[in-house]
């Protein structure tokens, strides 16, 4: 089943299946194109809500999962892991500030405007806020998709080695899981 950005235009072409796992690179590449070749059709479909952040699953493969998601000023997550999955993504409207850390590692923060795109390996936790006056949107991507997030107290707190992926779940089973990024 492809999801359609609307009733003529879908992204269903670019996450194709290509093989078992897509790489950090693949990821930025597409959240990228996604957020580039679509920009006025994700601008036409998100949502700015409150206190809770607005989400929708664009795509959902056995592969990858493609989310879009908007940020009011001060929208955050808690600090997170994305339990061993890839990820990416890309600012499609404003700017996102993110402080992120590897295992072991200390912790960085950059600032993401519209147009960048980042992609991230397995082990990576990360906080990202709108720390901004303006609106801001973005396009996300997983691989593989749907693996549950473990939150942080913080940054300092994840563990020296991000635990293994869970065991890999069919396309139908991905399906039943509830939808949120």
């Amino acid at each position: 089943m492809s999801t359609a950005l609307s009733d003529d235009l879908s992204i269903s072409h670019l996450v194709r299946p290509r093989g078992p796992l897509w790489t950090p690179t693949e990821l930025r590449d597409l959240v990228s194109t996604i957020g580039t070749t679509f920009r006025d059709e994700l601008l036409a479909r998100v949502r700015f809500s409150s206190p809770q952040r607005w989400w929708s699953r664009l795509e959902l493969t056995e592969e990858v999962e493609v989310w879009l998601l908007s940020w009011l000023p001060g929208q955050h997550t808690a600090p997170h892991d994305h339990g061993g999955a890839s990820g990416s993504f890309s600012v499609v409207l404003g700017t996102l500030s993110e402080t992120y850390r590897y295992p072991g590692a200390g912790i960085g923060t950059r600032s993401h405007s519209t147009g960048d795109a980042i992609g991230f390996g397995a082990g990576r936790a990360h906080q990202v806020w709108n720390t901004t006056k303006e609106k801001a949107a973005t396009v996300h991507a997983y691989s593989p998709p749907l693996v549950p997030t473990r939150e942080y107290a913080s940054l300092w707190d994840i563990p020296a080695v991000i635990p293994p992926l869970p065991p890999r779940r069919s396309l139908e089973e991905l399906r039943k899981e509830p939808v949120e990024p």
